[in-house]
């Protein structure tokens, strides 16, 4: 009897599914850009797989009247990366008179080592269009987008820009979303606490969330500034993944790398119970099965995969079975 991989099953009900690491890691200073590519390369080693992007930044690396020297900083960073690499690039916002030379200078460059190009403060569909003309006209016509949502009128148009083909992320732009509010949301709200609390930035995250999921995409969740806190940090990263359905996180240290991929991993037990199921309904050829007194079909079957993919990419350890169905080509 042939075995349908899950993917060939399961997938289709859920069209343009992407996976992608579930930390971005930022760093705008050429020491911890280094210091960041040279992490991810010892723990991908580590784990037997990428688990977190390095995005190299330019909106707020590059020191005023040095936008040019550091865009060409970055693209000789990526240039020098080793090919397994995973590196985007954020650049300055389409409407800063660097943006279209950070888009030239870096993908005319470097564009084949960049893994995606995050465009900063996009409000509408037609400010990202304008945007991947340029990014079109540099030679990124296959470089993936991911887009930060920063504005109020940016989440009234979050739908409509996750529809876009190009997208593969969203992230949302916490501070600067509080302070386009011109006083109107306190500063309490982009710290620790406030950013779970307060209804419009509530609100926000789950606009954002719930149009990424509608549309196939990444939801990325913000920073934490209090990156000391790495309690503290766990338990926000929880709550975006389990209570909002963010399915990537921002970290702007590396200490707040691990807690991230440990707050979005499934835990041993859950990896367990997955891989059981799943095993059982492809022996079932995905036929409804009983499990442990409870029914299983393909909703379910549907749900435990992605808890498997999750568990993949964060690098968690598999049974030797569902380990040899991600290194089949699908």
């Amino acid at each position: 009897m042939s075995l349908h991989h899950p993917r060939d099953v399961l997938e289709p009900a859920q069209a343009g599914h992407i996976q992608l690491p579930v930390c971005d890691h930022y760093c705008g200073v050429e020491a911890r850009m280094l210091k960041s590519i040279q992490l991810q390369e010892q723990m991908t080693e580590e784990f037997g797989i990428c688990v977190f992007d390095v995005t190299l930044d330019c909106e707020d690396g590059a020191p005023v009247g040095g936008e040019l020297d550091h865009a060409q900083m970055v693209a000789e960073l990526a240039l020098s990366a080793k090919p397994n690499a995973r590196l985007g690039v954020r650049v300055h916002p389409i409407h800063h008179p660097s943006f279209e030379s950070d888009v030239q200078t870096i993908l005319k460059k470097a564009g084949k080592k960049i893994s995606h190009l995050m465009l900063p403060k996009v409000d509408t569909y037609e400010e990202l269009t304008r945007a991947l003309h340029d990014v079109n006209e540099a030679g990124g016509i296959h470089t993936p987008i991911h887009v930060l949502i920063e504005s109020p009128r940016g989440v009234a148009n979050v739908n409509e820009i996750a529809a876009h083909p190009r997208v593969q992320s969203i992230s949302f732009g916490l501070m600067d979303f509080v302070s386009t509010h011109a006083g109107a949301i306190p500063s309490s709200a982009m710290d620790l606490e406030g950013q779970f609390s307060h209804p419009l930035v509530l609100r926000a995250k789950i606009e954002i969330s719930e149009s990424c999921h509608a549309n196939g995409k990444v939801p990325s969740h913000c920073v934490v500034t209090e990156f000391k806190d790495t309690k503290a940090l766990l338990k926000a990263a929880r709550v975006a993944a389990q209570q909002f359905g963010f399915t990537r996180m921002w970290s702007i240290h590396p200490d707040q790398i691990r807690p991230i991929l440990e707050a979005f991993s499934p835990d041993a037990d859950e990896i367990v119970r997955a891989s059981e199921i799943i095993l059982e309904a492809q022996k079932a050829e995905w036929a409804p099965i009983s499990f442990q007194q409870q029914l299983h079909d393909r909703a379910s079957y549907r749900y435990f995969w992605h808890l498997l993919e999750k568990a993949h990419v964060t690098g968690r350890v598999l049974p030797n079975e569902i380990r040899s169905l991600f290194s089949q080509n699908h």
